[in-house]
């Protein structure tokens, strides 16, 4: 009979103003999506969870500032077999594992992605990564967007970068292409949640969790814009709904993009780029972070994947026809 795992794994959180009077467990619920409520009420009654450094109920109200320690039972997951999946790791060492994932590729397994996913090729890359929540992931990316991941590979680690992301002190810069013409770069801070009526997608709701973007201008064209965007929070499809929200939707984005937009007079090679753009247009291409182990600062880049090269080159041919004398 294989023996439980006793290894814990402590995390040190902080009640923030949006969840002060609500309970307990439907808090640590949300901050900590790996866990399942019911796996979390049965933490709390078993003194694994500490408020103020008190025991609790689940019931029990928090207030803002209020700590709340959590000792997790790290036991094996079942269920995500290992898979040889291929993968450009940018870095690894003992504590991490940061990865550059393609389009395409989904983060972890969930209903109609059973199996071929990130998770599955990190098992295989690491067995040991099958004692961590979702072998290790703490953030993940949308199927179709390309870039930077980082992985823990021990609890320590997981546990520093859980932290860090609580706190937004993790540095997450995208390149994205939007449809239309910006006029200057700014904020997004509007909450997102579920969509009230289409429950595949996520919008702007006044029920929804706080998110924060920012984004500036790299380039323009003739009906599209260039960005960096920099994310503070990380709700599902955020940089997707925000950008959405402002009128100004990613290019490519099956789900938020609307109708394909193409400038008067546009030839058959920006017509037939833009055709063949068949994902939203958005990339992670900067990553930095608190080295776990160390305390340094550490940080990556990944260079733009082709299909985004060769569609702003699309873009740029065609705006410097359209110059041109």
């Amino acid at each position: 009979m294989q023996q439980e795992n006793s290894e814990v794994e402590p995390l040190n959180l902080w009640i923030a103003p949006a969840f002060a009077g609500r309970r307990l467990d439907q808090v640590l619920a949300e901050l900590c999506p790996d866990y399942s409520r019911s796996r979390l009420q049965q933490w709390i009654k078993e003194g694994r969870v500490l408020l103020d450094g008190a025991a609790c109920r689940p019931r029990d109200r928090v207030f803002e500032g209020q700590r709340v320690e959590l000792r997790a039972r790290l036991e094996p997951r079942q269920g995500c077999l290992a898979e040889a999946i291929p993968l450009e790791i940018v870095h690894q060492d003992a504590a991490l594992l940061v990865v550059n994932k393609p389009p395409g590729l989904v983060v972890h397994p969930a209903a109609g992605n059973p199996d071929g996913t990130l998770q599955n090729a990190l098992l295989f890359l690491d067995p040991e990564l099958a004692r961590l929540p979702r072998a290790g992931i703490v953030h993940r990316l949308d199927k179709d967007t390309s870039g930077l991941l980082v992985v823990a590979r021990t609890a320590g680690a997981h546990r520093s970068l859980v932290e860090q992301l609580q706190a937004r002190r993790i540095k997450r810069e995208y390149r994205a292409v939007v449809n239309g013409l910006m006029t200057a770069g700014g904020t997004v801070d509007q909450p997102i949640g579920r969509h009230p009526t289409q429950r595949t997608r996520m919008a702007v709701v006044t029920s929804g969790k706080p998110a924060v973007t920012h984004f500036r201008v790299l380039e323009r064209f003739r009906a599209h814009s260039y960005l960096s965007i920099r994310l503070e929070s990380g709700r599902t499809h955020q940089i997707r709904v925000h950008m959405a929200y402002l009128g100004y939707p990613l290019l490519g984005d099956p789900l938020y993009g609307g109708r394909l937009r193409l400038p008067r007079g546009a030839g058959e090679e920006l017509v037939q780029g833009l055709r063949s753009f068949r994902r939203q247009a958005l990339h992670a291409q900067t990553l930095g972070l608190e080295h776990p182990e160390t305390g340094e600062w550490v940080e990556w880049e990944a260079p733009l994947p082709d299909d985004m090269q060769a569609l702003l080159r699309v873009l740029r041919g065609d705006a410097q026809g359209a110059s041109g004398p």
